[in-house]
């Protein structure tokens, strides 16, 4: 499906001056296949199954997703850099626990280390790790909730004057980080925390917080508003809380490639982060984006582009994507101004997929906006690629949930693909697309069950054609997209889609 999808999307690429000679399309299109892509995963599969059925930053199943993405790179001929950098690790090795001892004794059911279904209470991210039974005292709670969100219990070290050591401290969300609420009962004495959500409308489920970094060394958990209000109603209550984890600095990386080619000054980027989350070995969620660029750069390594191609294999996406923050907080603005774009691909082969293209023009008006100049003519692309070959597409916002959020936030051009995560498929986009409405379009999303079993080859075959289409079309194009230029899409000749439609946007 790749090869045929290459064959027919590449001959409507125009005249692009390249540096060397025209790219051949009949060669291109039997070297870039998705069975090529397949192999990477499977590769992956492999590193996962031999490190603990992960390959999490921060642990040895990523450091050898890394060696074998950069080790492909180099022998490819690229310029590869190895970028490390420290970052906040957390994990927890056990299902946390808490349970009432006294008056009415009671267990409270907790969140899985899968993530679902969702308890009555989960450790919060960077919770420290430790087994405590203590008297429960409130600090400074608002029962009833006040209308709109304003506790500030927990905010302040003097609402903990006389908090006797060895408590345990129940809190209510609002106000300030959660951070701060649990450092001040740890400065406090307190052995343990509990933090439940404030109670206005939205704001009632069960907590899955984070302390945003390793400096907690006593349990914190979160949960819901109902639970904390029962707890707060049971005075002189003795609560045990137990959570096993580690929660400490370590180092990742990014992988970062240069082709020998192209125009220093005018760099297309494309990337794909490469961690999977900690339960799972994260073959869709990326290693299916990962592999696809990985296959992409391998087969274009040698063609003497007009403009520079880079790949990124970015680190620590899982954890609020501090690999790409990391990258683009570290370039000087120099060479800033040298990326022209930037594609990203996040999950490319979901099972239930939707053929999704970033909402580079906001065309929906709702949700999040356009972005920088430029995007609007990346999501064209990549419409008339599926036009093209007469495939349904919709489009999806620049939510901020992958590796474009920071270059969008220094106003680089960005676009790029997407198949659906824990999202929902609707009765609409099971009409387009197959599968099944009312299901995820990843059932897997961020479980054990993402392995090579999870990837759909139809939309991994789609997606490589389109990510192979896109890097040759900007690789020797003389008007990239973007402030002051002409869109690179100018040479192309439209097709339009069999039934005429204009894409829906999510």
């Amino acid at each position: 499906m790749a090869t045929a999808t290459v064959a027919l999307v590449l001959p409507l690429i125009g005249p692009a001056a390249p540096a060397g000679a025209d790219p051949d399309p009949a060669a291109l299109a039997k070297s870039i296949s998705a069975p090529g892509v397949k192999q990477h995963l499977r590769k992956l599969q492999q590193i996962a199954d031999a490190n603990g059925g992960t390959r999490a930053s921060g642990t040895p199943g990523f450091d050898a997703s890394a060696d074998y993405v950069a080790g492909k790179l180099r022998k490819a001929g690229y310029k590869v850099t190895v970028q490390p950098f420290d970052f906040a690790y957390f994990e927890e090795l056990s299902v946390a626990a808490m349970n009432r001892v006294s008056p009415s004794p009671r267990v409270f059911v907790p969140t899985p280390l899968s993530g679902t279904p969702i308890g009555e209470f989960d450790a919060m991210t960077y919770s420290g790790s430790g087994d405590v039974t203590g008297t429960l005292y409130n600090i400074d709670l608002v029962l009833p909730p006040s209308p709109t969100p304003s506790s500030t219990s927990g905010c302040d070290a003097s609402d903990f004057a006389g908090f006797p050591a060895g408590g345990i401290a129940l809190m209510q969300r609002g106000t300030c980080d959660f951070l701060v609420k649990a450092r001040n009962a740890q400065e406090a004495g307190a052995a343990g925390a509990v933090i439940f959500n404030e109670g206005q409308p939205g704001r009632t489920a069960t907590l899955q917080g984070t302390l945003g970094e390793p400096t907690i060394t006593i349990p914190v958990v979160g949960t819901s508003f109902a639970v904390g209000e029962e707890m707060a109603g049971v005075p002189g209550s003795v609560i045990h809380l137990k959570t096993d984890t580690i929660s400490e600095i370590r180092q990742t990386s990014n992988v970062i490639a240069d082709s020998r080619w192209g125009d220093a000054n005018k760099v297309v980027q494309l990337g794909a982060h490469l961690d999977s989350v900690l339960p799972g070995p994260g073959i869709n969620d990326n290693g299916s984006g990962s592999a696809g660029i990985l296959e992409v750069a391998l087969k274009l390594g040698a063609l003497p582009t007009r403009n520079k191609l880079r790949f990124s294999f970015w680190g620590a996406e899982e954890l609020n994507l501090l690999g790409s923050e990391h990258y683009v907080a570290t370039l000087t603005p120099a060479d800033l101004a040298k990326i022209k774009l930037y594609l990203n691909f996040d999950m490319i082969a979901s099972p239930n997929y939707a053929l999704m293209i970033y909402d580079g023009d906001d065309s929906d008006v709702t949700g999040a906006p356009a972005g920088p100049d430029g995007s609007a003519e990346i999501e064209k692309l990549f419409e008339k690629y599926f036009d093209v070959l007469r495939q349904p597409h919709i489009g999806t916002d620049f939510s901020g949930r992958s590796d474009y959020g920071p270059f969008i936030a220094v106003g680089v051009p960005a676009g790029g693909l997407f198949t659906g995560a824990e999202g929902i498929k609707t009765a609409a986009e099971a009409a387009k697309f197959g599968g099944t409405a009312g299901q995820p379009y990843d059932g897997c999303y961020h479980q054990a069950c993402d392995t090579i079993a999870n990837i759909n080859d139809k939309a991994l075959a789609l997606n490589t054609g389109a990510i192979a289409t896109a890097a040759v079309v900007y690789a020797y194009s003389g008007n990239l997209p973007g402030p002051d230029t002409r869109p690179a899409l100018s040479t192309l000749r439209a097709q339009p889609a069999t039934d005429g439609h204009v894409s829906p946007r999510r």
